[in-house]
C-alpha cells in the first residue's frame, strides 16, 4: 500500500504545484457538475487499488444513475453519435490499425498515432509534449469526446500544432493503460476511460485526468483551455516540467511495490475466514450480491465462496456461502441483466435488483459466469443452473464467435433504434414498449387466454414500462420494459389456471417471436478483436462446462477455441503467445504488422484453461502445451527479487513501469490464477518422472503468496481468487488418479463421478497404461499409480495421503464424499 505522503506528493506535483497552479485538472472538485461522473470506468477503479488515501469516505459518491457500469461506469446523456459518413474528409494513422476502437478515430481531423516508437521519436525530434488518449470500442464517453473535441477543427489544429497524439486502445495495452491509469487515481482520486494523460517525450506523466469537455464549464477547465495551457507552460518552463515528471515516476515507483514485507509464513485460515465475513457483511439479502447498486456478478467472489463450501459442506459458514452464490445467482438469472430473448449477460445492473442494465456484454463475463453456474449445479443438481449454462454457450457461440474457433471481445451497449435512426441509444436492441410487444406476439392465446397477458405477467412487464426513474435519469428509457422474472412459473401458472409445461410452451414461443423481432433492429457494434486472455477464459468456461453438465460438445468447442490459439496466437519456435488477432473484412483472421505480445493474463488464463481441458478432454497433449507456457510464463514476467508476476515483460522500452496486478476484480488478477495454475501443474508433476517432483513450482506458488501476504491479509476481499489458491496451498490438492483405458467405459465411469462433483482443490488424472505418451511427456503419475490387473483403477490422495485402490463406482463415490481433513475441521 502507497503512502499517503507519495500519494500527496504526486497530486503536488501534478497539478497542485505553484509551477503548475493555473492547471487544476482534479476532476473530483467540481460544484455543481451537470452530470456525474462522466467516465466509463471498471468497478476496480471505484476505490483506486492501493492508494490508501482514497477510500470510499472522501470520495465523492455520485448517484444512482442507469449508466453507471465497469466496463462501463459510465453516465449516458443523449448520444450524438452519427452514422458514419461515406466520404472522409480526414485519415491519419490509425487508418493502418486492426483495432476497431482505432480505427473509430482514423478519420478524426485529429493527427493521432498508435503507440509506437515513430510518434515517441517524433515528441523528441520536435520536442513535444504528448497527449495521451486511452479508450476503448464500447466505451460511451470516449465517443463523446471524440465528438466534441476530436472531430473539431479547431481543437484538432491546437492538438496538432503543439502536441504529439497517441491514441491506444486498453484492451489491445492494458500495460500502458495499467501505468497511466495507476498516475490519474493517484492524482485525481479515481479513474476512467477515456483516459487523458499529457506525457514528456521520454514518456513520464506530467498531468491528466479522463473525459474532459471541450470549453470551460461545470467549474473546470475545458479541454481546449488545457491544451493552450500546457503548450504555453511547456515552452516557458520546459525544465520544470522535466523536474516534476522525474519526481512522479519515483513516487509512482513506490506506490507500484507490491511485496510481502519479508513475510515468512504464508497467510494460513484466519485469512480466508475474515474474508468470508467480510462477504457475510456486505451480502445483500433482499436480491443478492455484495454491496449496493451498481451491481456487478463478479465471479472470483462465487470461485471463492464455493470452494469454501467444498472445503466442508457440513460447516455452518461453508453453508452460509452456498447460500449466497445460490441466491444471487438465481437472482442474476431471473434479472434484466440476463437476456432473456437474446441470451448472455449484460456487465452489470444500475439497481438493487438486478434490473437494468448497462446492456453491453463482455466476452470474459460470460466465460467466468459459466463457470459460477456450472458451480452451482455441482453443488445442487439443479437443472435450473444448468440451463443458464446452456443459455451462455448458446450466446457466444452464435453471437460472439468466429467461424475458426475464437471468440469476439464484446457487444456494445449502443444502438440505432430503427435503420432509419441517426442517433444511437443505450439498450435500443433490448427494451420493448408495451404495444409493441402486444402487436409483435398477437392474437395467440391457449385456453382462451392471451399469450400476451401470461407473458407480461412472468416478466413484469407493464403498460407505461417498468423502470423506475430514478434508473434512467435521462430518460431514454421511458415507457420501455427490461424483462425481468420477480416471481415463479408456480405463481404465474397457477393465476392463468395453466401446468407447468404449458407456461413453458407460451413462454418459449414468445420468446421465439421476440428473437426474430429482434433481429429486424439494427445490432449494436461488435468488437470483433480476438483476446488470447478472454479466450483462454472461454476455455475454462467451456471445459468445466462440459465436465459438469457431461456435454461433449462444449468441450469440442474449448478444443476447438485452443486450436484457433495455437494457430492465430502462438509462435511454436519461441514458444510465447501474442495477445490479440482480429476479423478481417473478407471474414479471415487478420494480425497486425507489429503483432502485440502476449501480457501475463495471456499466458495464467489459456494455461487454466489448458488444464481444465486436459481434464475435460483426457488428452495429454494440453497438459503438454500448458507445461511449456508456464516456463515461457516464468521467465517473461517472474519477478526474481520480490517474487510474484509482472503484468508484462521487460522487453518493451516504452513501457516505463512495470506493476503487478494486485485486484481481482471484472476479470481476475493474473497473479490470482498463476498462483492455481502452479499447485495444479506441481500436482500432476508430483513423485512423477519429472526431476523436481513439482517442488518447483509449489515453491513459486508458496513465494507467490508470501509476496502478496500483506495484501491477503489487510485487504481480504480485494483477491477472492487468491484467497481461493491460499486455501488450496494450505490444504493440499484433491488429487483423483485414475489408471486405465481412456476409452474404456469402467475407466469413463468412473471420470464421470469425479466430474459430477463439487470437489475442492480438485486435480483429476488419468493415466492409460497402454497408450504412448506425447513426445517430451513422460507417463503422467504412472510412478504413483498401478492398476489392479486389467480393471480400471481409482486412488484419492487428500493432503498428500492416498486411499486404497477402489475399482468400484460406489466406492469411489464414498470416498469422494467424505469430509475431507482440513484445517478447518482439525481444528473443531
Amino acid at each position: 500500500m502507497p503512502t499517503g505522503r507519495a500519494v500527496l506528493l504526486l497530486r503536488r506535483l501534478s497539478s497542485g504545484d505553484n509551477r503548475f497552479k493555473n492547471l487544476n485538472f482534479n476532476q473530483n472538485t467540481t460544484k455543481e457538475p451537470l452530470v456525474v461522473n462522466p467516465v466509463c470506468s471498471h468497478r476496480d477503479l471505484a476505490v483506486p487499488k492501493r492508494l490508501s488515501t482514497f477510500s470510499h469516505s472522501n470520495l465523492p459518491t455520485p448517484p444512482l444513475c442507469r449508466s453507471l457500469s465497469d466496463n462501463i461506469l459510465k453516465m449516458t446523456s443523449p448520444s450524438a453519435e452519427s452514422k458514419p459518413l461515406e466520404k472522409c474528409k480526414y485519415t491519419n494513422c490509425l487508418i493502418s490499425e486492426k483495432s476497431p476502437y482505432l480505427l473509430q478515430h482514423a478519420h478524426n481531423p485529429v493527427q493521432w498515432y498508435p503507440w509506437c516508437q515513430e510518434a515517441i521519436d517524433k515528441a523528441k525530434k520536435e520536442n513535444k509534449l504528448i497527449f495521451l488518449s486511452v479508450g476503448y470500442s464500447t466505451c460511451h464517453w470516449c465517443h463523446v469526446m471524440e465528438k466534441e473535441s476530436f472531430e473539431n477543427e479547431d481543437v484538432a489544429k491546437i492538438m496538432n500544432e503543439h502536441f504529439v497524439n497517441i491514441k491506444v486502445d486498453r484492451e489491445e495495452r492494458p500495460d500502458i493503460d495499467r501505468v497511466y491509469m495507476l498516475f490519474v487515481m493517484a492524482t485525481n482520486g479515481s479513474g476512467g476511460w477515456p483516459m487523458s494523460v499529457f506525457l514528456t517525450p521520454d514518456l513520464r506523466p506530467v498531468t491528466g485526468g479522463t473525459y474532459f469537455p471541450p470549453e470551460d464549464r461545470w467549474g473546470r477547465p475545458g479541454f481546449k483551455s488545457i491544451l493552450l495551457s500546457l503548450a504555453k507552460k511547456w515552452k516557458e518552463n520546459q525544465s520544470q516540467f522535466l523536474e516534476a515528471s522525474m519526481n512522479i515516476m519515483d513516487a509512482l515507483q513506490k506506490i507500484s511495490i507490491v511485496d510481502g514485507e519479508n513475510s515468512t509464513s504464508v497467510p494460513g485460515e484466519a485469512t480466508w475466514d475474515r474474508c468470508v465475513q467480510r462477504y457475510m457483511s456486505n451480502y445483500e439479502p433482499e436480491f443478492g450480491g455484495f454491496g449496493t447498486a451498481p451491481k456487478f456478478p463478479q465471479a472470483s467472489i462465487f470461485n471463492f465462496l464455493f470452494h469454501y463450501y467444498a472445503r466442508d459442506k457440513s460447516h455452518p459458514e461453508g453453508k452460509k456461502c452456498l447460500e449466497m452464490c445460490l441466491y444471487t445467482l438465481t437472482k442474476i438469472a431471473k434479472g434484466g441483466i440476463h437476456d432473456h430473448v437474446s441470451s448472455g449477460f449484460a456487465r452489470y445492473s444500475v439497481d438493487n435488483d438486478w434490473h437494468v442494465p448497462h446492456f453491453e456484454k463482455m466476452l470474459y463475463d460470460q466465460a467466468q459466469l459459466l463457470v459460477a453456474y456450472t458451480d452451482a449445479f455441482l453443488a445442487t443438481k439443479d437443472e435450473f443452473y444448468a440451463d443458464v449454462v446452456h443459455d451462455i454457450i448458446k450466446y457466444v457461440n452464435r453471437d460472439l464467435r468466429h467461424e475458426s474457433g475464437g471468440f469476439y471481445s464484446a457487444e456494445d451497449a449502443d444502438s440505432y433504434p430503427t435503420t432509419e435512426a441517426t442517433h444511437k441509444k443505450e439498450g435500443a436492441f433490448c427494451v420493448w414498449e408495451y404495444d409493441e410487444l402486444k402487436s409483435i406476439i398477437g392474437d395467440k392465446k391457449i385456453n382462451s387466454i392471451p399469450y400476451m397477458d401470461i407473458f407480461a405477467d412472468y416478466f413484469s412487464i407493464e403498460e407505461d414500462g417498468n423502470i423506475s426513474p430514478t434508473s434512467d435519469p435521462h430518460g431514454e428509457l421511458t415507457n420501455k420494459n427490461v424483462l425481468i422474472v420477480y416471481g415463479s412459473k408456480e405463481e404465474t401458472a397457477n393465476k392463468f389456471g395453466l401446468s407447468i409445461d404449458q407456461l413453458n410452451q407460451v413462454l418459449s414461443e414468445c420468446i421465439d417471436i421476440l428473437y426474430q423481432a429482434r433481429q429486424k433492429r439494427p445490432r449494436p457494434h461488435l468488437d470483433s478483436k480476438m483476446l488470447c486472455s478472454w479466450n483462454g477464459l472461454m476455455i475454462a468456461g467451456l471445459a468445466q462446462a462440459g465436465q459438469g453438465l457431461a456435454e461433449k460438445d462444449y468441450v469440442e468447442d474449448a478444443i476447438k477455441t485452443a486450436q484457433f490459439i495455437k494457430k492465430h496466437l502462438y509462435d511454436q519456435s519461441t514458444h510465447t503467445l501474442l495477445h490479440s488477432c482480429y476479423k478481417a473484412e473478407d471474414g479471415s483472421v487478420a494480425q497486425t504488422i507489429n503483432p502485440i505480445k502476449g501480457f501475463l493474463d495471456d499466458y495464467a488464463f489459456l494455461i487454466k484453461g489448458l488444464l481444465d481441458l486436459y481434464e475435460a478432454s483426457l488428452d495429454l497433449g494440453w497438459l503438454n502445451w500448458a507445461r511449456e507456457l508456464q516456463q515461457t510464463q516464468d521467465k517473461l514476467f517472474w519477478d526474481p527479487v520480490n517474487s510474484g508476476y509482472f503484468t508484462c515483460s521487460a522487453e518493451d522500452s516504452t513501457v516505463v513501469l512495470r506493476l503487478k496486478e494486485d485486484q481481482d476484480g471484472a476479470e481476475p488478477s493474473g497473479n490470482s490464477v498463476a498462483c492455481h495454475n502452479l499447485q495444479r501443474l506441481a500436482a500432476y508433476a508430483d513423485k512423477s518422472a519429472a526431476p523436481e517432483g513439482g517442488d518447483h513450482e509449489r515453491e513459486m506458488a508458496k513465494q507467490l503468496l508470501l509476496a502478496f501476504s500483506k495484501r491477503l491479509t489487510a485487504s481480504p476481499t480485494a483477491l477472492p481468487e487468491m484467497m481461493s489458491a491460499l486455501m488450496f496451498y494450505n490444504d493440499s490438492p484433491t488429487q483423483v488418479l485414475i489408471s486405465g483405458g481412456c476409452s474404456d467405459p469402467r475407466t469413463l465411469e468412473l471420470v464421470r463421478v469425479v466430474r459430477s462433483r463439487l470437489l475442492p482443490g480438485r486435480v483429476l488424472a488419468v493415466a492409460d497404461p497402454t497408450a504412448e505418451s506425447p513426445a517430451g511427456m513422460s507417463d503422467i503419475l504412472l510412478s504413483r499409480i498401478r492398476s489392479a490387473g486389467d480393471v480400471p483403477t481409482a486412488y484419492v490422495c487428500r493432503r498428500y495421503a492416498c486411499s486404497l485402490p477402489v475399482t468400484d463406482v460406489k466406492q469411489l463415490e464414498s470416498l469422494l464424499d467424505e469430509a475431507p481433513a482440513t484445517t478447518s475441521t482439525k481444528s473443531k
